[in-house]
């Protein structure tokens, strides 16, 4: 990225943070305007706009924005230890936001603006239309990439064309990440400005912009808060501290009811920490297995880069381990899916429009249950593994990978309901609500989206989750009527009990049989608006 000679220096500069990058260290943005305003021996100011018109376009929940609002604290007390003001603004309509960021620049006489590229294609516009507004008044505005390890449009098959199936498009991804370390080389982070920056006439005055306690519209209630602040704590350092308990202690058997991430009694280990087997356990749902760094990763408290440096240390090794014969190649394979998705959010934006990446299915005839689609969201569908799973996003805000490809495609394959109306569901109870990646993976799981489950294969729930949950832990943790239950009967309890010992249990026969529904579907995809 190259800054214009031709522009005059101001008197302040401006990082513009957003929901992506909620962290001051290992930050490109902030450390490019940082190094700017050293440069320019003047103040650096941090900008965060709420954006509650952009919130409800992307189907944010309310703990997600609670989960930025937690975040935006942490971060405002790190910068104000560099005597760094952050000044929060609340903003509408979103479509005048360029407008109001150019006001600011004006009023503190900013003639640079930093920030880091969001790649969902409202917020491309809203840049696209800042830098324009800007250099009619020769200000500056720079973009970087820093969400993604490897930024779009890097990759490209042997015709030139993006990649449209994981697979080959991870191995060109390592191939170029092994090529080029720099691309995860940490950012430096922010010099401290002036302590006299406080005294300031202009600037002074914000550091006393607080973080609002709730965006209206958007307010948790009392009880579901708390439960959000102990399982999921905000800050860089929780989730240095996730990602440590990760990456060095073992995996333990009936995780599901840690009221925290950062659970106690897990003893350190040098031989079986979490990620050494993670390839053999990372589908269980009954156990400590998943790194939990979503959330961390969604909102930009920690960086990708940071992840990948910690497995390589973790190894020894001065190149990126991202084979699948490996736990740690095995994880770093979930973090390139991140990048991936993004890829693709930027190189087919109708997938964020609603559209199908596969046209094809664009016909596809869904039902229009509205029964179904509830008992769904309620965890009260009769099959143990969904309900547990549905349960679990409910009450954590959370779901383990597995679950949430069993959940997704029970809905769209068994149900034959919309994935449009799954995806933003999910995104409205995820602290981990990421547009790309939610996105991709519910159409993976319908079989519309790239490198997607062919249609014809779909998950028969009950043999998914005898694997995923081979204990029962998972399901009598989150489905407490079928505690006593083990075995297949705990799987499948329709199937396996007499009818009168069934009824006592207070848990719903299955809303379809999965055999019929299967066959429903796999009729529905071959001739898609057809029928």
């Amino acid at each position: 990225m190259k800054t214009r000679k031709d522009v005059a220096k101001g008197e302040s500069v401006i990082y513009w943070m957003r929901m992506q990058d909620m962290r001051i260290h290992d930050n490109r943005a902030i450390a490019m305007a940082s190094s700017q305003a050293a440069q320019d021996k003047i103040p650096l100011i941090v900008l965060f706009i709420i954006s509650p018109h952009d919130f409800e376009a992307h189907d944010r929940g309310s703990r997600r924005i609670d989960f930025m609002l937690r975040n935006l604290s942490c971060a405002k007390a790190e910068l104000d230890k560099l005597h760094i003001p952050l000044y929060i603004l609340t903003h509408k309509p979103r479509k005048d936001i360029p407008r109001k960021v150019l006001e600011l620049m004006e009023s503190w006489r900013a003639t640079h603006l930093y920030a880091n590229i969001e790649h969902e294609v409202d917020e491309l516009r809203r840049d696209i239309q800042l830098f324009d507004l800007a250099t009619k008044q020769n200000r500056q505005c720079s973009f970087l990439n820093d969400k993604l390890v490897v930024e779009p449009g890097t990759l490209k098959t042997q015709n030139g064309k993006e990649y449209t199936i994981y697979s080959p498009w991870q191995r060109k991804w390592l191939e170029t990440l092994n090529n080029n370390l720099d691309r995860i080389k940490e950012a430096p982070s922010p010099s401290a400005n002036n302590p006299a920056t406080r005294d300031h006439s202009v600037y002074g005055p914000l550091f006393s912009s607080p973080v609002p306690e709730f965006v209206e519209g958007f307010q948790l209630a009392t009880e579901d808060k708390a439960r959000m602040e102990k399982l999921w704590p905000a800050g860089t350092e929780a989730a240095i501290e996730v990602l440590d308990r990760f990456l060095h202690t073992k995996s333990r058997l009936s995780q599901v009811g840690d009221s925290s991430p950062l659970a106690p009694g897990a003893e350190k280990s040098d031989t079986k920490s979490r990620i050494l087997v993670y390839a053999d356990d990372r589908n269980r749902s009954d156990m400590d297995t998943s790194s939990r760094m979503s959330p961390y990763l969604a909102s930009g408290v920690i960086s990708a880069r940071y992840c990948i440096r910690k497995t390589m240390e973790l190894l020894g090794k001065k190149t990126v381990e991202g084979t699948r014969g490996s736990g740690v190649g095995m994880w770093v394979q979930e973090v390139a899916w991140r990048d991936f998705y993004t890829h693709i959010l930027a190189a087919f934006p109708r997938v964020s429009m609603g559209r199908p990446f596969q046209e094809k299915f664009a016909g596809v005839k869904w039902e229009t249950d509205k029964k179904h689609l509830e008992a769904w969201k309620e965890g009260k569908t009769g099959v143990p593994i969904v309900d547990a799973a549905m349960r679990q996003a409910k009450t954590q805000g959370w779901m383990h990978n597995r679950p949430r490809m069993i959940a997704a495609m029970y809905l769209t394959k068994d149900l034959m309901i919309d994935w449009r109306l799954g995806e933003k569901y999910f995104m409205e109870q995820f602290v981990d609500g990421d547009l790309a990646s939610n996105n991709g993976g519910w159409q993976w799981s319908a079989s519309t989206g790239t490198d997607a489950q062919p249609y014809f294969r779909i998950f028969n729930p009950y043999l998914q989750s005898e694997k995923a949950d081979p204990s029962g832990d998972y399901i009598r943790h989150f489905v407490p009527e079928l505690r006593k239950l083990k075995g297949k009967v705990l799987h499948d309890p329709v199937s396996h009990m007499p009818r009168h010992e069934f009824e006592k249990l207070g848990y719903p026969r299955p809303l379809v049989d999965h055999k019929v529904a299967r066959e429903r579907a796999v009729r529905r995809y071959k001739t898609p608006g057809e029928e």
